[in-house]
């Protein structure tokens, strides 16, 4: 019987990734994940094959995609830590693009976010902008995912504003929280990714909710669900991220950044086009309150402490480090 060619998916051990991987299975394909922590558990057991990087190797990277029809790239930092910059993570994915241009990949589905945007004044826009603009002009055939604030079991943002709601007595909204943001399924962003690598013409894809609100109004419906009692107040933005901050201390995490606050308040969270996913946020924390904020979601954690290694191998995949969206 003849083996199916392999769809390579990036950090398919991350959160986006893993959920890319399990439809492609679900459908008969074979995958492979290429991830910057090649000896991290196998959470697929035999079903994935495993490949690092190589980013620095690119001939060894090449190689990895040699035979794959379609690459599924989520790789991405959320944001800067040590060595590993945006402008490494674009360079990193650079190098991805020509390594699948030159191993005869047929189809390069990337996930990038909603409002990315090469003249963007936040890196992390600006990086997602920037590497549309190459794979577009790269001769790859192409779909670009867009994605929003992505919620699910794994997710940080909701149920790390859920576990506040429910250890604290305040939750403090940086500004007047009007600002809009269009939460979108986990599930959705992945049928909305391979259903776009199942096809031939170029396309730009935002992946988004049905249900657009305020970060008030988020807040405020988390609470309901889970049923916390604290206050919500608003605060200047640098208070609230000194809140932040401390909290982080205590959890040994990122909570959130300046320029996340700053890409909330400019409201670059929501599309002007038509709802493309179809899982309602409120729907689901009504589905999943008891277990939304259960425990503190870390960035870290996930992507920089996954598991311990000998020390000489824990820098040798630091030097690939991957942060899955």
């Amino acid at each position: 019987m003849e083996t199916p060619e392999p769809n390579v998916v990036t950090g398919a051990f991350g959160y986006t990734g893993k959920y890319i991987a399990r439809r492609l299975i679900s459908l008969g394909k074979r995958v492979k994940t290429l991830t910057g922590w090649p000896n991290r558990p196998n959470p697929f057991g035999g079903t994935v094959s495993v490949a690092p990087f190589n980013f620095d190797r690119p001939e060894e990277l090449v190689k990895s995609l040699r035979g794959a029809t379609t690459l599924y790239n989520t790789y991405w930092i959320r944001f800067p830590r040590g060595r590993l910059t945006y402008e490494k993570a674009v360079a990193n994915t650079k190098t991805l693009i020509a390594a699948a241009r030159e191993a005869g990949v047929r189809r390069f589905v990337h996930v990038s976010i909603v409002n990315a945007a090469p003249e963007s004044p936040l890196p992390y826009f600006r990086g997602k902008g920037i590497l549309e603009q190459e794979l577009i002009s790269s001769g790859l055939s192409y779909a670009i995912i867009r994605p929003t604030v992505i919620f699910g079991p794994e997710d940080i943002l909701i149920n790390n504003i859920a576990w506040l709601l429910r250890r604290f007595s305040v939750f403090a909204v940086p500004g007047d929280g009007r600002y809009r943001l269009q939460p979108v399924f986990v599930e959705d962003v992945a049928a909305l990714a391979v259903d776009a690598g199942q096809r031939e013409e170029n396309v730009v894809i935002d992946a988004v909710g049905p249900e657009v609100f305020t970060f008030d109004e988020l807040v405020k419906l988390i609470a309901e669900k889970i049923g916390s009692k604290a206050r919500i107040v608003h605060a200047p933005p640098s208070l609230a991220y000194l809140f932040s901050k401390l909290i982080g201390y205590l959890v040994r995490d990122v909570v959130i950044t300046r320029d996340e606050i700053k890409g909330l308040m400019m409201g670059l969270l929501v599309s002007g086009g038509p709802a493309t996913g179809r899982v309602r946020l409120s729907d689901w924390l009504a589905e999943n309150a008891g277990r939304v904020g259960a425990g503190y979601a870390s960035e870290l954690g996930r992507h920089y402490r996954p598991f311990r290694l000998p020390q000489r191998k824990r820098r040798q995949n630091q030097r690939a480090m991957l942060l899955e969206k």
